[in-house]
């Protein structure tokens, strides 16, 4: 059974990494806005984008990050991971720095965006609890066939850590 997941990224630098992730088909993940959906919520302003993220993130069981250069910090990046943390969903990340981009180019490893949220009255961040994953290649193949080989059970351990079993 394919999970449904919610994909969490930076779109600009990283829509193209995302893509080859899309493909492995082992799990039912949201789809995209093209680029003219994606501007006319924006026109919507921040309310707009919110009610458009949390529709995504509906019926989902899972929150992956992929991780480019720039993906931590970004404002809605964060509303998209406190949410999916809030509503118990699981949530893990996925470093995505060495696959090649549409123009074949890889990127600069990424910040954890996990590490900017505290939890526990601000004792604990949200990188103790939460799972990232940097794949150990150079080779944007063989990164591509880590995450292709890892990606289901990584989704699992996730949502089996929120579950608490």
């Amino acid at each position: 059974m394919a999970r449904k997941v919610f994909y969490s990224f930076y779109y600009k630098p990283d829509c193209s990494r995302v893509s080859q992730i899309r493909n492995f088909g082992v799990i039912e993940g949201n789809q995209p806005a093209s680029d003219n959906d994606w501007e006319t919520v924006k026109r919507g302003g921040d309310v707009a984008i919110k009610r458009w993220i949390d529709a995504q993130l509906n019926g989902r069981s899972c929150t992956v990050v992929l991780i480019g250069s720039e993906t931590a910090g970004r404002p809605w990046i964060n509303y998209e991971i406190e949410k999916s943390w809030n509503e118990g969903k699981g949530l893990l990340g996925v470093h995505i720095h060495n696959l090649k981009d549409f123009s074949g180019n890889q990127s600069r490893k990424g910040a954890n965006p996990f590490d900017y949220f505290t939890i526990n009255s601000g004792n604990k961040r949200l990188s103790d609890f939460v799972k990232t994953y940097d794949p150990p290649y150079f080779d944007s193949k063989q990164v591509y066939n880590y995450i292709g080989s890892n990606l289901a059970n990584w989704i699992e351990d996730a949502i089996r850590i929120r579950s608490g079993n």
